[in-house]
């Protein structure tokens, strides 16, 4: 292989554990792609890192290509600058992103009418409604209904594999994690305490007694309140932008996620695939801390 230029970045390479394993071949298509140095082993048969040169600079530029080249592969490729890797603050989104399922629409099954408001939250999520309004005409759908329809709901929800190891990871080493959703603080309080987030904000649902007024607390944590979350935390930590990592998988995320210095979409709608580079697609949210240099022996769970 020839010599590389000045090796400024760094390729990820992650496979899904439970599916296949990073094979040599792999490795090596990844490698000549982006006239990398030799790969260094985050976890065996799972995530390596290669450094390279910036993505412009490839033969075939951009992460696209590697993908493209890999897409046989259940393998999630992500890149990122060489410096500052290791982020010093987590906002990341809650719903089909720290947990398996939309809250909203677990809430509307019990209540007998999920694919009405699960058709709405899959545009909404995709960016083909606004939020707001949305998020309104969803609740409205509830009113009336016993708000015990809540902790049914909680029953049904199931922390995403590589949750735990991403917080008490980032916090063991010095972050500040925030869990910002769009959903509600009903789930968010449980998840936050589950998974060892230092602050969680999310909408409020409304009632009268026992039962649902259909209506929700304002002002609405939208996609404009997400980004001005992830802006507080950057000031009030004295950190810059680059500094931050945020991950989300819906329309409502994409305004924190492209200003974060590492915006990565979790198993996300296409409008937001087709917007923001990096993205895991395939594996779990172990590769966030992949994608920072972490090896797998580094991860903390407890």
């Amino acid at each position: 292989m020839p010599d590389s230029p000045s090796l400024t970045h760094t390729l990820v390479l992650v496979a899904t554990r439970d599916a296949t394993s990073l094979t040599p071949v792999d490795i090596q298509v990844a490698r000549d792609l982006v006239r990398g140095a030799a790969p260094v082993t985050l976890s065996e048969g799972e995530a390596v890192e290669i450094a390279c040169p910036a993505p412009e600079t490839w033969d075939s530029p951009g992460i696209g290509s590697v993908r493209a080249a890999l897409a046989e592969r259940a393998l999630d490729v992500l890149v990122t600058p060489a410096h500052n890797r290791r982020k010093r603050l987590l906002v990341a989104d809650m719903d089909s992103t720290i947990v398996n399922c939309e809250t909203l629409d677990d809430i509307a099954a019990h209540a007998g009418i999920g694919e009405k408001i699960a058709e709405i939250t899959r545009r909404s999520m995709n960016g083909e409604i606004e939020f707001e309004s949305a998020l309104h005409e969803r609740v409205a759908l509830l009113a009336g209904r016993p708000v015990s329809l809540l902790e049914r709901a909680w029953q049904d929800v199931k922390l995403n594999t590589g949750a735990l190891e991403l917080v008490r990871t980032m916090r063991a080493n010095g972050a500040r994690t925030a869990l910002v959703s769009g959903g509600f603080t009903f789930f968010t309080r449980k998840v936050a305490a589950r998974c060892g987030f230092d602050e969680n904000h999310a909408n409020t649902l409304l009632t009268r007694g026992d039962t649902l007024t259909g209506r929700v607390g304002e002002p609405i944590l939208g996609p404009d309140a997400k980004l001005a979350h992830l802006k507080r935390l950057v000031k009030e930590e004295m950190l810059d932008m680059d500094d931050a990592m945020a991950t989300g998988d819906g329309a409502n995320d994409l305004a924190m996620l492209r200003v974060a210095g590492a915006g990565i979409a979790f198993h996300a709608k296409p409008a937001v695939r087709r917007e923001i580079g990096n993205q895991v697609n395939h594996t779990t949210l172990r590769t966030l801390l992949f994608a920072q240099g972490y090896r797998a022996d580094e991860f903390v769970t407890v």
